[in-house]
């Protein structure tokens, strides 16, 4: 899956289910209530306050912006105020935040709660078999119910977030299935270039070749010069990603990118040793051999690219749609491409279930009961809402049909503060990491755009089925511990050599020696282990 940028161009979604009660509906308590943990508060199971007598509890999360303190931002203050539940918070920029998680667990010195510090799934497993982490199952079964609805509507999010212990030990973020633009789109081509060229759409990998060849070639930027870029993108991943399903490559999606279901055999198939790849990497080695990609593209800075989308050098953009990013108007989602093979399916397409660590509840907790209650709001409308778009009249306003946007101060700020920086003053989703669920109706990024929709909706008849698309797997203690010594030489060796092949460093006459080398790195061990979890996951 292509999470393209995080902040105002943030992948987003929206569910249009009708979310339980529970947290939503607000009132001087709920109509029963329960003892907590020992020394917790008394929880009213519905409605707000969800303590009657205020709480005080630790919480530690990854943040975007280093100098926000989240102990003084409005998200939090007004949500303490609807729920009697004050976090004290520890706060580390997202880029140190694995080492300063690590470190808290390794000392013992850990909160109650983690919050948006994206554990992955061996560290779920692990400090859940440890009992430093709890178990939510039947936490969520009694106090969460807009999650719990969700589940119900969504099989994918229970078989995608329970480990192979039959606990859940976090809680995710979740892409509404319903919201395709979050989940898919094809890269962007400009339209004027191809009207200036008389080119149609490509349908088929020649015409693509064609097109990028005159995009170079033939000045459809009208300036006298050969300054144009027909591909435009960071690293080979992009190409290489959107023509997986023309090769017929990726039937569950790229979640577990270098494995899907064998259409012959059924079993599992580590797909960069498969022919069709072979086939994929020798068309983009000929795009790349006649200067159709850059020729540093395994190198090329984002910053570099940024800059000739900018000026409008680029012929295709693998990205969010230009005017988002570039102020680049014209361009269009290209078509998905019928392979040499007859295949024509777009399989670059990701899990509407996204991490699955942005909250966990700790051995500490006092008040598991609580924190369940306070992290289901924002699985619910009302909470999502509040999460992205904050107080009505203040911060955003809604029309007659309950169309939102953010009020004139943030859009166009007057001290020339970005989308990000304005809505960062009050809330913590730009650029974040986060649980709860993300939903269209309230996110205001390139993904909500009309033409990432149009995309997207272009692009439907041929991707894959969301029933088939497999989240990231979960493993076994056992599993991961042998994957792991597996996995990374493995993944390794995949993308290095993907690029020596395609920059024509390795001769595709060695193929058969790539293949072999995998095996002797445990190939063999490293599929046996995948068809376990994908056993496990499809019963």
């Amino acid at each position: 899956m292509k999470l393209k940028q995080w902040g105002s161009l943030l992948l987003t979604c929206m569910l249009s289910v009708s979310l339980v009660v529970g947290c939503s509906s607000k009132g001087s308590g709920g109509a029963s209530e329960s003892d907590s943990a020992e020394g917790g508060a008394k929880v009213n199971e519905t409605g707000f306050p969800i303590v009657n007598d205020k709480i005080t509890v630790t919480g530690f999360a990854g943040k975007f912006f280093a100098n926000a303190d989240w102990n003084s931002i409005k998200l939090w203050q007004e949500y303490e105020k609807t729920t009697n539940i004050q976090v004290k918070w520890d706060t580390v920029q997202k880029d140190n935040l694995a080492e300063k998680r690590n470190l808290l667990l390794a000392g013992g010195d850990y909160p109650e709660m983690f919050y948006a510090s994206a554990f992955p799934r061996a560290d779920l497993l692990k400090y859940g078999k440890q009992g430093a982490f709890i178990p939510l199952n039947d936490l969520i079964d009694q106090y969460a119910p807009n999650f719990k609805a969700l589940m119900e509507k969504y099989p994918v999010i229970e078989k995608g977030i329970t480990m192979p212990d039959g606990h859940i030990y976090g809680l995710p973020t979740l892409y509404d299935p319903e919201f395709r633009s979050v989940l898919y789109g094809t890269p962007w081509v400009n339209s004027e270039w191809l009207t200036k060229l008389g080119l149609d759409e490509p349908q088929t990998l020649d015409d693509f070749y064609d097109m990028l060849k005159a995009f170079k070639e033939k000045d459809p930027n009208g300036n006298g010069q050969k300054d144009e870029y027909a591909w435009g993108g960071v690293k080979t991943t992009g190409i290489v990603n959107y023509l997986r399903g023309s090769f017929g490559l990726n039937y569950n999606g790229t979640s577990n990118i270098n494995v899907d279901t064998d259409p012959e055999s059924g079993k599992v198939r580590f797909i960069p040793s498969d022919p069709r790849y072979k086939e994929l990497l020798q068309y983009v080695n000929k795009l790349y051999k006649d200067g159709l990609l850059e020729q540093d593209i395994m190198s090329v800075q984002s910053t570099e690219v940024d800059a000739k989308g900018t000026e409008g050098l680029l012929g295709v953009v693998d990205n969010v749609d230009p005017v988002a990013i570039y102020n680049q108007k014209g361009y269009v989602g290209l078509p998905v491409l019928k392979g040499p093979h007859g295949d024509q399916m777009f399989s670059a397409t990701g899990s509407p279930l996204g991490n699955i660590g942005m909250f966990v509840l700790t051995d500490k907790a006092k008040s598991p009961e609580a924190l369940v209650r306070w992290m289901d709001y924002f699985y619910s409308d009302e909470g999502i809402r509040m999460f992205f778009m904050g107080w009505k009249d203040e911060t955003y306003t809604e029309d007659a049909d309950g169309n939102v946007e953010y009020v004139d101060d943030i859009k166009n700020n007057p001290d020339g503060l970005n989308l990000d920086q304005a809505v960062g003053q009050y809330l913590i989703w730009p650029g974040g990491y986060y649980p709860g669920f993300v939903a269209q109706k309230y996110f205001k990024g390139a993904e909500g755009l009309p033409t990432s929709v149009e995309n997207a909706k272009k692009a439907e008849p041929y991707v894959i089925h969301q029933d088939k698309v497999w989240p990231p797997f979960n493993f076994t203690a056992d599993e991961q511990s042998e994957l792991t010594s597996i996995q990374t030489d493995i993944n390794t060796y995949v993308d290095e050599m993907r690029d020596k092949f395609i920059a024509g460093n390795e001769s595709f006459d060695n193929w058969d020696q790539y293949v072999a080398t995998l095996q002797k790195m445990g190939l063999d061990r490293y599929l046996a282990i995948y068809q376990s979890a994908a056993d496990r996951y499809t019963e």
